[in-house]
């Protein structure tokens, strides 16, 4: 089993993942990390673990509005309106999906913790 040793919001963090998946785990912590420095931006302090409440809002938005975009007819979601017929569901994106929900509450429990 892979690890990767992140850094989020100023704190370390050590993920598993599975073997050869560290490149994708980075790229979601840079996604978590530009969350971060837009939620810091609006100002206000924050805990941790509101923090990444707040990341994880900001993240679950975005997938309601990819969601949204697949279901409406005539539209694809990274080339806008089209001709052809709207794709159906992804199996494998709900898979990524629900993995990097388990990750975010991973990240939130060990931040819970004394």
């Amino acid at each position: 089993m892979g690890q990767v040793s992140v850094r989020v919001n100023g704190y370390s963090h050590t993920i598993g993942c599975k073997d050869g998946e560290e490149g994708h785990v980075l790229d979601l912590v840079a996604q978590i990390e530009d969350k971060v420095r837009l939620i810091r931006a609006m100002g206000g302090q924050f805990s941790e673990s509101r923090m990444l409440l707040h990341v994880a809002l900001l993240l679950a938005d975005e997938v309601g509005d990819l969601r949204g975009e697949m279901r409406r007819p005539g539209t694809h979601a990274a080339a806008g309106p089209t001709t052809a017929p709207a794709a159906s569901p992804d199996p494998q994106l709900a898979e990524r999906l629900a993995r990097i929900a388990e990750r975010i509450e991973g990240i939130a429990q060990t931040l819970d913790r004394p």
